[in-house]
């Protein structure tokens, strides 16, 4: 059985190529996967896949016209955020799934933010139309059911399900302070300028290294030499940092492997960083990121309301070479086997 897998595939986001690497892989035997994704050439060399255009509607409809079902794979995709555009990209998938009575499947989604009224009213129009979902994580699981989609619909609620990539040991203390840092409109001038003091002394203080980790190739990237070009960069961290560029999730599991601490803006920069055993610290640009934290116990500030640079660097301080407890990390670890639980319902009759 030929199924669309749609995504924010393709666009050397490594958080997504996690998501998709973990869905491949649970995927039951005997469907052939089609996936949406911006750069083809390299989702197509990566994971052995047939691709179409993620970012053509027409294209990706042709695609769903030649596919029995339609798998929306990980991510908030149902959201306005990025743009009401993209909420009415997914619809359109989904109402054309629904007109030619395709399963419809909603899997380790996020649900939201759906700051306009429009928006929320679509959702609620929507959410009747699938099969079946698995929601990752209960804010997402309750806006579900306050748009309508009760208990009888049978979804399934767990965490991301980036947890289920293969835990790595931590080498121990005295590694480099790892961040996997994000443009982001929430932070002044002036807030990076905390943010970037605050990393300095931890790293002068303890004599550490400073390794960037870009999740995003092209948005993360470049965050370190614009920081620097807009004289917001300390010389002094400057001369202890350095980028690295990890080309698969693994490579950034590596990293987090040798860290004293991690500290990740980025949702799958944490869930990566504590599979590889890493103190890990965040900072929430959404409420995605202080979730995943709170479940796992680890420090994390809002950007939106930073503490001092005094209280930052304490608590970084604290959580340095000190890893998170383990018990804390294997539930996430099996929360998030419910997705492949949720693929093996969406056809009933499909190869076991």
């Amino acid at each position: 059985m030929k199924i669309l897998i749609c995504g924010y595939y393709g666009e050397h986001n490594l958080g997504d190529d996690a998501l998709l690497q973990c869905l491949l892989r649970e995927l039951p035997s005997g469907w052939q996967p089609l996936v949406t994704a911006a750069d083809q050439q390299e989702v197509q060399d990566r994971f052995q896949v047939a691709t179409c255009d993620r970012r053509s509607l027409p294209a990706t409809l042709r695609a769903l016209a030649r596919c029995s079902a339609l798998v929306l794979g990980g991510g908030s995709l149902l959201q306005d955020s990025t743009s009401f555009k993209s909420l009415i990209y997914y619809a359109a998938l989904i109402l054309a799934a629904k007109l030619k009575a395709k399963p419809i499947l909603l899997w380790g989604q996020g649900l939201g933010p759906l700051r306009r009224r429009r928006s929320r009213i679509l959702v609620r129009l929507l959410l009747p139309l699938v099969t079946v979902a698995s929601w990752r994580d209960p804010e997402s699981a309750a806006l579900a059911a306050q748009l309508g989609r009760g208990a009888a619909s049978g979804d399934l609620l767990g965490s991301d399900p980036v947890w289920r990539f293969p835990p790595q040991h931590w080498r121990g203390p005295g590694g480099p302070i790892v961040v996997a840092w994000r443009p982001t409109p929430l932070l002044t001038a002036d807030g990076w300028r905390l943010l970037l003091a605050a990393l300095q002394h931890l790293a002068e203080e303890q004599q550490r290294e400073v390794l960037w980790l870009p999740f995003h190739r092209h948005q993360d990237g470049g965050l370190w030499k614009e920081l620097a070009t807009q004289g917001l960069l300390p010389a002094g961290l400057a001369e202890r940092s350095r980028q690295l560029q990890p080309e698969r999730p693994e490579d950034a599991m590596a990293m987090g492997t040798g860290a004293g601490l991690l500290v990740a803006m980025r949702l799958h920069a944490l869930i990566l960083g504590a599979l590889a055993g890493a103190p890990c610290a965040a900072l929430s640009y959404d409420p995605k990121v202080a979730a995943a934290a709170k479940g796992l116990g680890c420090g994390c500030h809002d950007l939106r309301q930073l503490p001092s640079q005094g209280t930052l660097v304490q608590q970084w301080t604290a959580q340095l070479d000190i890893p998170l407890l383990q018990g804390d990390v294997q539930r996430q670890l099996e929360a998030a086997a419910v997705h492949q639980l949720v693929l093996a319902r969406l056809v009933p009759d499909s190869p076991a």
